[in-house]
């Protein structure tokens, strides 16, 4: 038959389609089309189905189908010979189409295999990608038109590091150039024979520093980067950029999704897209949109080895709750026309409907074995394959239900726990859906750690003047063991935030007062309400020097919390440098300056970012000029860059990103800032202090109801210095021997957090806690009163007990000399 495709969806040139000849039988396993340098072996996971076509499409779009010959365990597979990389390739099921049975099967719908590795193509919007015929989900006609003019393709790729049995080396053939062959075509750190499982960095826990990011969005507008860069994988990896993460101090980069996602169909009509890609379409393979090459594993790979090489992990934000197909209303692209009921909840009274706890239309139904091995065998891949260190999961409440209801041991929570490979690495929860019982905040198991959701309101509210109680901060900044010190799990299960993707950033959180997303199209009727923020005088851009200083002042206040608060901390890209959406909170839909980051130019230029073996960064990506992605895929250098962002409307501060950088350092090189175990209080005398005392203003230790009290003005706090000197509190990464049971005879910190508009005067604690107070940051001084300079060679010093006036809407850090120790400039000496 023939089919007329645009050129973008064709077989790559040189890559003849195979014909018509029968299929051997294949095996079972693995999963998905598997290259093993004579053809391909074909399985495919569609219990209901009657059959199965593994469709090929040549240069000029014709299509050959191949039925699939044998059926195991709801695994329809094949093997047919002839197929190389670079193949075009698609899915047909066939099968009853029956909505009121959850029945959707239809032919003339071409399917994305669910563990292909790589997408060319782009959705376009056609009647014909819907399988429900008479614009009606509910009725019994299925549509008979073609949807394959219309959708991405499969293709294959070469074998995979697992299969070629390597070790990661030149040698093994990974970083050769060959059709197919993960590392080709990437010019980078590939070419290197660098890994990037063979080199991460495998930072504990509680040393960790997350930077949340979009791929396109952290470089598009990047001034140091080749234009053909910007907004890609390469970029990411360019050396500027890896100089400025490591001077901000972090230790882990946290994607938003990088899988193969596709738009809204209502989106495009609207001229938009998915920018946040929370819309995924094929859980393995990285997506095409964000490569400069036509190489997008390789490329990928590529910049996880740059990172690694300078201590940075990468975590990627993963959506394994629904897919792109959304509702029965949407169009059928993959596992809706595989397996309906298997791969997705519908509702037991009314199968034709899905039972949607995600507010995206479906939701994956995680009770099936199949999903479960799914979703396992993905995240296994980015893993092995991909070199990723951790995964934080959108929306895991709705991974976790069994099947209504969050059960912490969950089949999919339990096979992931179980296998070897997953257990290692790091695991966010993103604990919360829109379903009933949806917020678990605090509910999932060991080893999960959680976006804290607690944290990011009491924040807020505490600086933007809502009401929040002293006791709900003093939780908050040391570690939440009211939500978290159940069932042994540490301080680093709570990943603490103030803003993320999702929400204002932090110059828009302490500008306005509403949200402003009327570029959205939806009549600002899209995202929260409910931001706890505050305008501080006036709504938006201002040029009154009293509500800017403010603003700046609070936002230093939010982020110094955010980074001496035990657990980890979580930084948005651009907040370390005022990046502002304009009062957006609700961006996911603009790809353009709203939401790519602005870069100033005191922060651009590279440092030496030299790794293992001199591995620098994938400078040496290779590509025309006017890359558009893939053979035509709409990529990076697609969209027109508008002429302005907007100016940070708290005003210029130029020591905000010293100030993030200083106090990461600051973590590093104080133990008692990454403890592995909760502070248990209790009483302080001479030579025995403990972990966490809580002060008043005028240094009387905090009674039941000042601890009580609805409202915080002034909350003082002392932590202990580590028990022996040298002696960090916690080695182990899971946690180790805590201070709470031993003497402190090392130097500790005090905090004075003050949210109040008005200054006020504060007595330091003096004996036992502390008979000298070196002053290492004071937010209220323009130039942070020297810090970070401070941490190796302090300022001023104050006697214990002695009294200063604070500042409006600041925080103050010093470091506490017990009584009988000898005060040191050196950070962390007793």
């Amino acid at each position: 038959m023939k089919t007329t495709v645009s050129p973008d969806i064709a077989a790559s040139p040189g890559v003849p389609a195979p014909t018509a000849s029968g299929l051997a039988p294949g095996c079972a396993v693995p999963l998905g089309v598997t290259w093993d340098g004579s053809g391909v072996n074909i399985a495919v996971v569609a219990p209901g189905a009657e059959a199965v076509d593994f469709c090929l499409f040549d240069a000029d779009g014709r299509e050959t189908r191949h039925r699939l010959p044998e059926r195991d365990g709801g695994v329809w597979h094949g093997y047919l010979a002839g197929v190389r990389p670079g193949q075009r390739y698609g899915l047909r099921a066939h099968g009853p189409y029956d909505p009121e049975r959850g029945q959707r099967y239809n032919p003339a719908k071409l399917l994305v295999d669910p563990y292909t590795r790589s997408v060319a193509g782009t959705l376009r919007t056609d009647p014909a990608i819907y399988g429900f015929g008479g614009g009606d989900p509910y009725g019994f006609e299925p549509d008979p038109r073609d949807s394959a003019p219309f959708v991405p393709r499969c293709v294959v790729t070469g074998p995979g590091r697992a299969q070629r049995g390597s070790a990661g080396t030149r040698e093994s053939g990974f970083g050769d150039p060959g059709i197919g062959d993960p590392g080709s075509g990437s010019g980078g750190l590939t070419g290197h024979g660098v890994h990037p499982a063979d080199n991460r960095p495998t930072i504990p826990w509680s040393d960790t520093i997350i930077y949340e990011a979009h791929v396109r969005g952290l470089t598009k507008r990047h001034p140091d980067l080749p234009p053909r860069l910007r907004g890609t994988y390469a970029g990411l990896g360019h050396p500027s950029v890896l100089a400025h993460l490591r001077r901000l101090g972090v230790t882990a980069i946290e994607l938003l999704p990088v899988h193969t996602s596709v738009s809204e169909p209502a989106l495009l009509e609207r001229g938009k897209i998915n920018y946040w890609a929370y819309n995924t379409l094929a859980f393995f393979a990285p997506h095409a949109g964000y490569a400069a090459t036509d190489d997008p594993i390789g490329e990928f790979q590529a910049m996880v080895a740059a990172l690694h090489a300078v201590g940075i992990e990468v975590i990627l934000d993963v959506v394994y709750n629904h897919s792109a197909e959304g509702s029965e209303r949407g169009p059928t692209l993959s596992l809706r026309g595989l397996d309906n009921t298997t791969y997705y909840r519908v509702e037991p009274m009314d199968p034709r409907r899905y039972r949607d706890v995600t507010g995206c239309g479906n939701t994956l139904n995680t009770s099936s074995p199949h999903v479960v091995r799914l979703i396992c065998d993905s995240l296994r891949y980015w893993v092995t394959e991909m070199g990723v260190d951790g995964f934080r999961f959108d929306l895991a409440t709705a991974l976790a239900r069994n099947p209504d209801a969050f059960d912490p041991a969950a089949s999919l929570l339990t096979a992931i726990h179980a296998d070897p490979i997953l257990a290692t690495v790091k695991l966010i929860a993103e604990p919360w859906d829109v379903g009933w019982g949806g917020y678990q905040v605090g509910g999932f198991p060991a080893p999960w750690a959680e976006w804290n959701g607690r944290f990011r309101d009491t924040v807020r509210d505490v600086w933007n003047r809502y009401t929040s109680g002293v006791a709900d901060l003093g939780y908050r900044v040391s570690g939440s063991s009211d939500l978290f010190e159940h069932g042994g799990r540490r301080p680093w299960a709570s990943i603490n935030f103030v803003t993320a993707h999702d929400g204002f950033p932090l110059a828009d959180l302490v500008s306005y007062n509403e949200k402003h997303n009327e570029d959205n199209g939806e009549g600002n009727r899209d995202g929260e309400a409910d931001n706890r923020s505050a305008n501080h005088g006036m709504e938006g851009a201002t040029d009154d020097p009293a509500i800017l200083a403010i603003r700046r002042r609070v936002r230093r206040g939010l982020i110094t919390t955010l980074l001496l608060s035990t657990g980890v901390p979580m930084l948005l890209a651009g907040d370390e440098f005022g990046r502002s959406q304009g009062g957006n909170n609700n961006a996911y839909c603009q790809d353009n300056a709203v939401s790519w980051l602005d870069w100033p130019t005191d922060l651009v230029g590279p440092e030496d970012v030299t790794g293992p073996e001199g591995v620098t960064g994938p400078e040496g990506v290779t590509g025309p000029e006017d890359v558009t992605g893939p053979e035509g895929v709409t990529g990076p250098e697609d969209v027109a860059e508008p002429d302005h962002a907007y100016p940070d409307p708290a005003g210029p501060d130029p020591a905000l990103c010293r100030l993030v950088g200083g106090l990461a350092a600051l973590r590093s090189a104080e133990p008692v800032l990454r403890r592995g175990r909760f502070f248990h209080g209790g009483q302080s005398a001479p030579g025995r202090l403990a972990d966490i005392t809580w002060f008043r203003a005028d240094g009387a230790v905090m009674s039941v109801a000042d601890w009580n009290a609805p409202q915080v003005e002034t909350l003082v706090a002392h932590v202990a210095g580590s028990p022996v000197a040298g002696s960090p509190v916690d080695e182990d990464p899971a946690g180790g021997r805590g201070t709470h049971d031993l003497p402190a005879h090392g130097a500790g910190l005090v905090y004075v957090f003050h949210p109040d508009r008005g200054d006020t005067v504060v007595t330091l604690p003096g004996a036992p806690w502390a008979a000298r107070h070196d002053l290492l940051l004071n937010t209220a001084d323009d130039d942070l009163a020297g810090f970070p300079a401070t941490v190796a060679v302090p300022g001023t010093s104050y006697v214990g007990g002695e009294s200063l006036t604070v500042l409006g809407h600041s925080v103050l850090v010093l470091r506490a000399h017990p009584p009988g120790t000898a005060a040191s400039p050196r950070c962390g000496d007793p």
